[in-house]
Order: structure tokens, then sequence, then C-alpha cells
């Protein structure tokens, strides 16, 4: 039953997979048999990732550019799994929000997340072959609060979840099953000002039952377990990894 668990010779395809949560994907998944293929904006970081997991390939991409998603993910000659990990924040209160904030927010956030699983889908399709799609959602995403205003962020990862289930029901006739996990405050690159201030640190420790920020690879446990056939019939769920944030 183990084997279960396991991702043997699976093409995994990381997309933000250049540090942070997509990072510890990447890895998490190579070390259960996968064949990772990072894709990032940051193509230096993204190969540097790369030379360090073995049978693996990296690639530059924007996933705000349409046209650089198509021919990337052309390259790829199969994939079996997607992770979208890439993401932005622009953390400022509602009424000062300014638009170009917001639009770069939901281009890279929803828009891209959802033309980086339309890419992979279709070349599930066309292979017919079954397929895994995991989106990096956020506690944000199913709550309205916070320790601080970020509603461009929130609604982003909002739109995740219900992507995640309306792929999941209009591609379920693919055997292709669409996901996502919603982590909480987790320590990497990404929310290093909030960690560098202790009474922010607290703060999210008190609004946590758990009482602990996550990790990385707590995160990437559950991508993992998502996108094994020990999940094969979970799809169109969103997974909180939140340390019971979510249940208060």
């Amino acid at each position: 039953m183990i084997n279960q668990f396991k991702l043997k010779d699976k093409v995994v395809i990381v997309v933000g997979g250049a540090n942070g949560i997509g990072e510890a994907c990447a890895n998490y998944m190579a070390s259960l048999g996968s064949h990772i293929i990072i894709l990032d904006k940051d193509g230096a970081a993204a190969k540097s990732v790369s030379e360090n997991i073995p049978n693996s390939l990296s690639f530059e991409l924007d996933i705000c550019d349409a046209n650089q998603i198509d021919e990337v993910f052309e390259k790829v000659p199969s994939v079996d799994v997607l992770v979208n990990s890439a993401g932005v924040a622009r953390r400022q209160p509602a009424l000062d929000h300014n638009k170009s904030d917001w639009d770069l927010v939901a281009n890279v956030n929803t828009t891209g997340s959802f033309l980086c699983a339309q890419a992979a889908a279709r070349k599930m399709v066309k292979a017919k072959q079954p397929g895994c799609i995991t989106n990096i959602a956020s506690i944000m995403g199913l709550s309205g609060g916070g320790i601080y205003p970020n509603v461009s962020y929130q609604t982003s990862k909002g739109a995740i979840v219900n992507m995640t289930r309306a792929l999941a029901v209009e591609w379920a006739p693919y055997d292709i099953r669409v996901n996502s996990v919603a982590p909480t405050y987790v320590r990497t690159e990404f929310i290093r000002p909030l960690l560098d201030d202790p009474y922010t640190v607290r703060r999210i420790e008190e609004m946590t039952p758990l009482g602990k920020i996550a990790e990385p690879g707590d995160v990437a446990a559950a991508v993992a377990f998502l996108s094994s056939s020990a999940a094969s019939m979970i799809t169109g769920h969103t997974l909180p990894v939140d340390g019971g944030f979510l249940a208060q």
C-alpha cells in the first residue's frame, strides 16, 4: 500500500519552483521518484534548484505572458502532475490599493495559474492519459481575516478555490483530478518581513491552535499526497494546511 503514496517516474511540473513552497514541492516529489520540471520567472534560481535534483529540467517562465506559457509547455514532452505554486502579494488597505498592484496580483495568482492548468490539461487530454493538478491557494482564500489588510491576495486565492472546483468537475471525464492546498503562514522568503517581527510571529502563533509557523515541507507533503494514487478519489477539494487556523 505504501506504493500508492509514491510518484515513481511521474513527470511533475512545478510552476514557481525556484523557491519557497514550490522548491519544497520539487524536492519532496523528487524524493518520491518523480521527474521534476521547474518553471519560474527567475530562470537562474530555477536552474540552481534543478541542478540539485537528479534528472530534472528547468525553464524560465513569466506566467503573465500567455504566449510564453504555450511555448514552454510545447517544449515539455509530457506531464502527469502540475503544481501551480507561483504567487505574489501586495499588502495594502483596500482604500489605498492601486489598480496596477491589483492587476499584478490577479494576473499572477489567478490568470497565470489558470493558463498553466489549461496548458497542462491540454497535454494530458491529447496524450489520453490521466493527470493531476494541484493549485496553491491560501487560508486567505477561505477567510476575510488575517493580521493585516490583504484584499487583492485574498480575492485571488478565493478565485483559485472556486476555479479548482470548476476545473475538477469539467475535467473529470478526462480523468484529470484538480485540487488545491490552502497553507497558513509558511516560513519562506515570501513572508520574511513578517517573520522578522517578533510581535507578528507571536500573533500568528496565537491565532494558530497548533501554535507554530508552518514549514514548506508541511505543504509539500500535502501536495504530494493529493498528487498520488492514494488520493485517486479526491478532486475539487481544497485542503487547509493551517495548524487549525480556519477551525476557530
